[in-house]
């Protein structure tokens, strides 16, 4: 079979002259829009547009950009069909609002999942937005009531459809506590594409239903959102906390929401973003306060505690945590929702462990991660981070024994994790050592959490 001849592309020749833009001007344009959108690693220079020129191909998301950039330069609406290339109807910025509409919802989650699932590289390798949370926070505060449930003309579902969607992410995220977010994630993924799918954008139903349905959704959405994080895939996983929030606030539930909020705070502040950790803390507190429950407050409470850790100021992070211990004492023993059961003493004391780490103040830190260690033991990978924090906070003091023996513990368990968090913590506490590298126990402990790292780098 003969190759396949490529014809110049007129159309884009004829919308470059029309803008009056050069080849030089548009790929720079489209690499610049690129990375407002949170999509990494575009390179494209002049000899890429004469590529195009001549007939070439280029991958998604980049017609879509061509396009956009297009349209502004000639003031009209200008799509990738005109350009000459291959329509896409996935968009660069898929999944980095907050949908405002249930079809727009629906839309939004489904193009994400399979985009996920087909690995688009715009998708699963975007960066970070730094206005993406901002906004996400002011639509959930400010638009109006949801609308009814959009349900489509097929098969007829009803609770029994939605609880087993609960039933799966119960079981699934049992396994990532167990196992780490990077073991699951793209099983997780296929799920969602191939069963949810179809019950969303095509199932009959009623009502209530359909919030139910959107309420299993986000939850689903969450912990796919959470496996990116913990396999620090940050821009993906800020898409997906994203479109759990618009699911829940199709559901209409606003404890759910509440967590959500609180989850994309705790990652604000892993990506050094402590201002907006704090915003979207007191966001999701006023969301709690809605919902009623005291346990999902002082969670809220004691992010924005550690927003105000990270910022260095502890006169307003031991307000919060004062906020947060009251709230806890005030929850009575089972009115959390099955998805906040991990929310106990246990993990209130790591959390302000890491508050009080954050701060310098080793003691304190060491106080509650002790605490933290008395913990439910089918979360395996939480022990991993906690017996980490110890050792951060006895670093602190100086106490480099203790330190490399509760970091040992933890590179134990965290050889049998895929999560690059957890590997994180033991490299941060490598660094706390590096003053006492002249010490055998630390030289040992460094050669381990080496190991540890360079082994979960290479590729399976």
């Amino acid at each position: 079979m003969g190759r396949r001849v490529r014809r110049p592309n007129e159309q884009l020749a004829e919308l470059l002259a029309e803008a009056g833009c050069s080849r030089r001007r548009l790929a720079c344009y489209v690499v610049e829009l690129g990375r407002a959108r949170g999509i990494a690693g575009l390179r494209y220079d002049h000899s890429s547009v004469l590529r195009w020129l001549a007939g070439e191909q280029p991958r998604a998301p980049v017609p879509a950009l061509v396009a956009e950039v297009l349209s502004g330069l000639v003031g009209r609406v200008v799509t990738p069909a005109e350009l000459g290339m291959q329509a896409d109807d996935i968009r660069p910025g898929l999944g980095a609002e907050l949908p405002v509409s249930w079809p727009d919802g629906v839309r939004a989650i489904t193009g994400l999942w399979r985009a996920d699932t087909e690995r688009r590289d715009f998708v699963t390798g975007a960066a970070f937005g730094v206005a993406a949370y901002a906004s996400a926070g002011i639509r959930w505060l400010t638009l109006p009531g949801t609308e009814p449930a959009s349900a489509g003309t097929g098969r007829r579902i009803g609770p029994e459809e939605v609880g087993g969607l609960r039933e799966i992410s119960r079981t699934y995220r049992a396994l990532d506590n167990r196992l780490g977010g990077g073991q699951l994630r793209g099983a997780v993924v296929q799920l969602l594409d191939r069963q949810v799918t179809p019950l969303l954008a095509g199932a009959s139903y009623t009502e209530d239903t359909g919030r139910d349905l959107a309420g299993a959704a986000a939850e689903l959405a969450q912990l796919v959102g959470w496996m990116a994080y913990d396999a620090e895939q940050h821009g993906l996983a800020q898409r997906y906390l994203i479109q759990a929030l618009g699911l829940a606030r199709l559901a209409g539930d606003a404890a759910l929401g509440a967590e959500i909020l609180a989850a994309m705070s705790q990652q604000a502040v892993y990506v050094a973003r402590p201002d907006q950790a704090i915003d979207l803390a007191r966001v999701a507190q006023a969301a709690a306060r809605t919902a009623g429950s005291a346990v999902l407050l002082a969670e809220c409470h004691v992010a924005e505690a550690h927003g105000h850790a990270a910022r260095n100021d502890a006169r307003a992070c031991a307000a919060a945590l004062g906020d947060a211990d009251r709230a806890f004492g005030q929850a009575a023993p089972g009115e959390e929702p099955a998805w906040l059961a991990y929310f106990d003493e246990a993990y209130l004391a790591a959390r302000m462990a890491q508050c009080f780490r954050d701060l310098g103040q080793g003691r304190q830190a060491a106080r509650f991660a002790r605490r933290s260690l008395d913990m439910n033991h089918a979360y395996v990978r939480g022990r991993a981070f906690n017996l980490a924090l110890l050792g951060t906070a006895l670093a602190q003091q100086g106490q480099v024994e203790e330190a490399c023996a509760a970091g040992t513990r933890a590179i134990e368990i965290a050889a049998g994790l895929r999560s690059r968090r957890s590997i994180r913590y033991v490299l941060d506490l490598r660094r706390r050592l590096a003053g006492y590298a002249d010490q055998p126990q630390v030289r040992e402990f460094s050669q381990r959490a080496a190991r540890l790292s360079a082994a979960r780098a290479a590729p399976r």
